[in-house]
């Protein structure tokens, strides 16, 4: 139990909480029936994520038995079967449509995103990862998806900055994490991924410094745009873009200097000065908004 406990990657569901961003800027964390809504949306969607999770360890069981690290892994150590994780994957896809008929009216719009989520996602683990570039936008596009979900739960109307914040930030990410595998792969002589030998530190180092500015003067357009500053009736959110700023400039640290980029949601959960960050980011976004 524990073995297929950790083939579905529950810590990894932390990704799924950017369903609640069409909530949180729409200013409608107060409102039960939507909170509702996103909590489903979560589920469903972090139900789908453990079906794809179960098929990654399956599409690369050959190469994660090499790796030193990723050898560990329930289905390539052997501590889970071929047919159990087949069998996993299959329930946890039944679970994301089951829990998603708990929505309202807006629950065939949602099993569509997160249809078309998982199909990406399973030709992401079959053949689209082992492209350079296109892998991480596909990741980056995973994310969009996920905004566009909770905000169909919600009846929510997703404005051109959140999308272009959610790609950017998330390609950022993507890139960062794509650094620790050049990094291993100069120090090993091997590469970690089928792809990795198209990226080289130079190419990471620039695409990490472009993607991160581009989102970080995306984010201030968004929060001076008059529309927002109407929506929002504050003229003060420009301040928050200094939070922004530090989160991006400690994600790189912890890249470039720690080498320590390889999965985001540890740096999340583990690193207290990136948690401190976004905790003063959500605090003042949420003084802001709704008091």
């Amino acid at each position: 139990m524990k073995h297929l406990f950790r083939l579905i990657r529950p810590n990894q569901w932390i990704k799924n909480m950017f369903v609640f961003l069409p909530i949180f800027f729409g200013g409608h964390m107060l409102n039960l029936p939507d909170v509702v809504a996103g909590i489903i949306t979560f589920f469903a969607f972090s139900f789908a994520a453990s079906s794809v999770y179960c098929f990654n360890d399956l599409a690369d069981v050959d190469d994660d038995r090499r790796h030193p690290v990723k050898c560990h892994r329930p289905v390539a150590s052997g501590a889970v079967s071929v047919r159990q994780a087949y069998g996993l994957m299959a329930l946890m896809f039944v679970l994301a449509l089951l829990t998603l008929m708990l929505l309202g009216s807006h629950r065939l719009e949602v099993m569509a995103v997160i249809l078309f989520y998982w199909l990406l996602n399973l030709g992401y683990c079959a053949e689209l990862k082992k492209h350079a570039i296109i892998d991480v936008c596909v990741v980056a596009f995973g994310f969009v998806l996920r905004i566009l979900a909770g905000g169909l739960a919600t009846a929510t109307v997703l404005s051109q900055w959140i999308v272009l914040m959610t790609f950017l930030l998330t390609l950022f990410l993507s890139f960062a994490k794509r650094r620790d595998d050049v990094v291993r792969m100069q120090e090993t002589g091997e590469a970690p991924r089928r792809n990795t030998s198209r990226y080289n530190l130079t190419f990471i180092n620039q695409a990490i410094t472009i993607t991160g500015a581009v989102t970080l003067v995306c984010y201030i357009m968004y929060t001076v745009s008059p529309e927002v500053k109407a929506n929002f009736h504050s003229d003060y959110l420009y301040l928050t873009s200094v939070f922004v700023l530090l989160g991006l400039l400690r994600y790189i640290q912890l890249a470039v200097v720690d080498k320590k980029s390889g999965d985001p949601t540890k740096v999340i959960l583990r690193d207290r000065f990136t948690q401190l960050i976004v905790l003063a980011w959500g605090l003042s976004f949420l003084v802001i908004i709704y008091l």
